[in-house]
């Protein structure tokens, strides 16, 4: 498994992940190809891969980042006001919103809009059509089920955050 919170090793490879930061925040994830990426650089594209083997490389490189940041930024709103769920949430937000792009890239790939709300209706009804409770059971359940299968938590704590989690959206809670 890679350490994606591990920092890159050389100069130069950090010169490279900078740019393909820029090319990913600037024009998305289409524009994020090696051979842009070596220009931008200013070294072929034989040469970028004596320094990340391959585009996934590059990808995972740039997630540790944002995993990195996501983490000063929380860390930074907990000293600030500690203990404050909203204050963390806050943060949480308006770092992820300040690197859509990189926060995409980290956090999966977007849904068809159809698709997302198909498969949110039964949540909306079963929260008596209260759309934003929904939302955010919404995602909750995606947080929780995508930490689960990127196996993010220790052993044996599924269950009680998930059922904390449910808890929390039961009617009358909030």
């Amino acid at each position: 498994m890679t350490d994606l919170a591990a920092p890159t090793v050389t100069d130069r490879a950090r010169e490279i992940l900078a740019a393909a930061r820029v090319l990913l925040e600037r024009e998305g994830p289409e524009a994020l190809t090696m051979r842009r990426l070596a220009a931008r650089v200013g070294i072929t594209a034989p040469s970028l891969y004596k320094h990340f083997p391959d585009k996934s490389s590059v990808v995972n490189a740039l997630a540790g980042v944002m995993l990195r940041e996501t983490a000063e930024a929380l860390e930074a709103a907990e000293s600030a006001a500690p203990g404050s769920f909203p204050a963390l949430a806050d943060a949480y937000r308006t770092h992820a919103l300040a690197h859509p792009h990189l926060y995409r890239l980290t956090t999966g790939r977007p849904l068809p809009q159809d698709l997302e709300e198909r498969a949110a209706a039964p949540l909306f009804r079963a929260l008596a059509g209260d759309a934003d409770r929904a939302r955010a059971a919404w995602a909750f359940a995606h947080g929780m089920v995508t930490m689960e299968l990127n196996g993010r938590f220790p052993a044996g704590e599924v269950a009680a955050a998930w059922t904390a989690g449910i808890t929390a959206f039961a009617p009358g809670r909030l």
